[in-house]
């Protein structure tokens, strides 16, 4: 966000639909009787952690940033300087000198005994040990997804998720389809049996290559893979769980239940520069449901191909596809979406908020998200190694993919997967 402007994002978002902000028509109504303020941190000041804060100012007028946190100062400073140039927010930041900057900067925000809700949306590879901690110290979450990179991080994520919900401490993730409404009514119209028994899906997110963050002189090894950790496995979980990871839990959602094994491949044939780390840029997989369903997954990250992003169910009556502000049954001719879908990114923290201050059910999608996320953690393991990977397998694994320590020097980055060679742990 440092090399970005208001007017950047704004036309940015006006593109992909994300500058809308309609609440949703499910949540419920706003009452005098919640918080009056919801005072809210935010660890991960990137792009999508400041996305995040924006949306959850724009969700309801009592929220208030009053912290941040990040590795990079420029990073905080960036983040703090764009959200302060809104004049639709004026006298709703507040950070002051609450800013917090480096490994444990996480916890030096969490120790704030005034913060009522944090956002967590560092690089994946943190979510596990920022979520447990933000849950220890009694907080609502939003938590970017996915939220772990390993079946490691995944059990740390349910525990934490367990413990929160004991706590009645609010939880909701950034798989935003779920809280938007085309998304919504789509899977209520399939549970009311509309395309008759669900068999099998398909889903894909294909599209060209994203951002690249080049080395510098004076980046050590840790700082330019956490700068550029898109393309480092223990700090993003690949691009099958950094972003397939929406088509995945819709497919899940759509059946059910999660797969009970993975069998796929993949490969780095396009992005082969060392500046892209060791992750692939496109898989294939199998996954197989409970009683024998099957469902397809694609994701590419190649420049010059043709994209598509979608969900594609299919039933004994017919198929149901959706797609980000689309959703249709067939070709559209029996039922297309046509009501008011607004900002799905505004929804979630919307949804969450009325949770927070007791003006809407109560939310925990820890565990379900810490699910999808190892559906696509599983489908991974699977490419990287050439192997079926079973549920129990993925869920029971040792591989822990985090560095040997938190700090900034030499961190050798770990060889590209060869499968048939790359060991299944």
């Amino acid at each position: 966000m440092s090399d970005w402007t208001r007017r950047d994002f704004i036309r940015t978002a006006a593109g992909t639909g994300i500058a809308a902000t309609v609440l949703p028509s499910f949540a419920s109504g706003w009452t005098n009787g919640g918080m009056d303020t919801v005072r809210i941190g935010v660890i991960g000041c990137g792009g999508r952690g400041t996305g995040a804060a924006y949306n959850a100012l724009e969700a309801h007028p009592s929220t208030r940033i009053v912290a941040m946190a990040d590795l990079f100062e420029d990073r905080l400073n960036g983040s703090l300087g764009w959200l302060s140039e809104s004049e639709d927010f004026a006298g709703r930041i507040d950070v002051g000198d609450r800013k917090f900057v480096g490994f444990d900067a996480y916890q030096q925000l969490l120790t704030q005994k005034d913060i009522d809700l944090v956002i967590l949306a560092t690089p994946p590879g943190f979510r596990p040990m920022h979520f447990e901690a933000a849950v220890n110290a009694g907080k609502h979450v939003f938590m970017e997804k996915p939220v772990a990179v390993d079946p490691a991080g995944v059990r740390t994520v349910i525990a934490a998720a367990e413990r929160a919900k004991a706590q009645k401490l609010s939880v909701v993730a950034g798989t935003q389809r779920r809280h938007e409404p085309c998304y919504r009514e789509a899977i209520q119209r399939l549970r009311n049996g509309d395309i008759g028994e669900v068999v099998s899906a398909r889903c894909a997110w294909n599209q060209g290559g994203l951002w690249v963050h080049e080395r510098k002189p004076e980046y050590s090894d840790m700082e330019w893979q956490c700068r550029n950790w898109l393309y480092f496995c223990w700090l993003s979980g690949d691009h099958i769980c950094e972003q397939h990871i929406h088509n995945l839990d819709v497919v899940n959602w759509a059946l059910g239940a999660h797969p009970t094994s993975a069998y796929g491949m993949g490969g780095r044939q396009v992005r082969t520069d060392a500046k892209y780390g060791n992750i692939f840029d496109h898989f294939a997989i199998e996954y197989e449901y409970p009683d024998g369903r099957q469902a397809l997954s694609f994701c590419r990250q190649q420049d010059g191909t043709d994209g598509r992003v979608e969900e594609t169910i299919f039933g004994t009556k017919g198929s149901l596809t959706t797609r980000p502000g689309y959703a249709a049954i067939g070709n559209g001719s029996s039922w297309r979406f046509s009501g008011d879908n607004g900002n799905p990114y505004v929804h979630e923290h919307a949804n969450l908020l009325a949770s927070v201050r007791g003006d809407g059910p109560y939310l925990n999608e820890g565990v379900r998200v810490a699910e999808s996320t190892l559906t696509a953690i599983m489908g991974r393991m699977s490419a990287y190694t050439g192997k079926r990977v079973t549920w129990e397998q993925a869920m029971n694994s040792s591989l822990d993919l985090s560095p040997p320590d938190y700090a900034f020097g030499d961190l050798p980055i770990r060889p590209v997967p060869e499968p048939g060679r790359t060991p299944l742990i």
